[in-house]
């Protein structure tokens, strides 16, 4: 019996996610075995650039969903965050268990708190999205490009005497890293990524046996919550290359979604929120981008 292969980036944090779907699907698919398989991304691959110079979108998914094709892996596991909203023939997004924490941590050891920053701070992060929300709250301060993993990132607050940093509680709180979190953000100025803190499970859509596996460990409120926020992202043209924040919550059959839109600079933002049922989670997706184009956005994100 061929062993159920789980495709999955190296990183630390990558891997605990993989080992984290592998025991759950272990005894789903006994007696069959269930291996990871290491795969090295072009984001993995030029850790000192800019994601915006190595293509930014899919850079941490593309091998992943290309050995997936090709039957070298039959599962992929994303960070949803990462996941581009284009749809890839022949595959699919089979599962999103529960998602963890959405929201974004700052971390310095010299100040208490973001707004404790003095003016001229330098602040480190590799998203386009935490640049511009920071800069609209504070255009004083300095934001500089942060690559790595989360220990390296960890490591460069010092060894780059950088004042602060941001990054995502979910990776530190799976790391068991959440004591370097010195304040959790307010995500009302800063929104999360869309689909931040939940994991995206892809197969073949033509692996039945495969399917079925996964769509066991589906969360339907999180699946809902974050296929309303890629609705919005597709539906407004955007990717890890534009600022988009987006916020949901399901309140038993109710969804609300929160969108921002902002400048690269930071200097200009459009944010709208809309509800609807948690059964038209993508209609409530592209209603809300449709709210957010007619309020400016669309002049935003045609900026270069």
């Amino acid at each position: 019996m061929n062993p159920l292969r789980i495709g999955t980036r190296s990183s630390p944090l990558a891997l605990w996610q993989a080992r984290h779907v592998a025991d759950r699907l272990r005894p789903l698919a006994a007696p069959r075995a269930v291996e990871l398989v290491e795969i090295e991304t072009s984001g993995d691959r030029f850790r000192n650039v800019a994601l915006t110079q190595i293509g930014g979108d899919g850079v941490f998914t593309k091998e992943i969903q290309r050995a997936l094709q090709a039957g070298v892996v039959d599962v992929a596991v994303h960070s949803l965050k990462d996941l581009p909203t284009t749809f890839i023939a022949g595959l699919t997004l089979a599962a999103v268990p529960e998602r963890g924490p959405t929201g974004d941590a700052f971390i310095a050891h010299k100040y208490h708190c973001f707004d404790a920053l003095p003016p001229g701070a330098v602040v480190g992060t590799s998203s386009l999205r935490r640049r511009s929300q920071a800069l609209h709250r504070r255009p004083d301060l300095q934001l500089v490009n942060l690559r790595g993993n989360i220990e390296t990132r960890l490591r460069k607050l010092d060894e780059q005497n950088l004042d602060a940093i941001i990054l995502a509680e979910a990776g530190l709180l799976r790391l068991g890293l959440e004591s370097a979190i010195t304040e959790l953000l307010d995500p009302q100025w800063m929104l999360p990524a869309v689909g931040q803190g939940a994991l995206g499970l892809e197969c073949r859509t033509d692996d039945a046996v495969t399917l079925g596996l996964l769509e066991r460990l589906n969360h339907w409120p999180t699946r809902q919550a974050v296929l309303a926020e890629r609705a919005l992202m597709r539906q407004l043209g955007g990717g890890c290359l534009v600022p988009i924040g987006a916020s949901s919550r399901v309140e038993g059959d109710r969804l609300l979604l929160r969108g921002a839109v902002l400048t690269p600079d930071g200097k200009q933002r459009i944010a709208a929120e809309h509800s609807g049922t948690v059964a038209d989670a993508e209609a409530v997706g592209q209603q809300l981008a449709q709210m957010l184009l007619a309020s400016g956005a669309r002049e935003l994100l045609s900026e270069p």
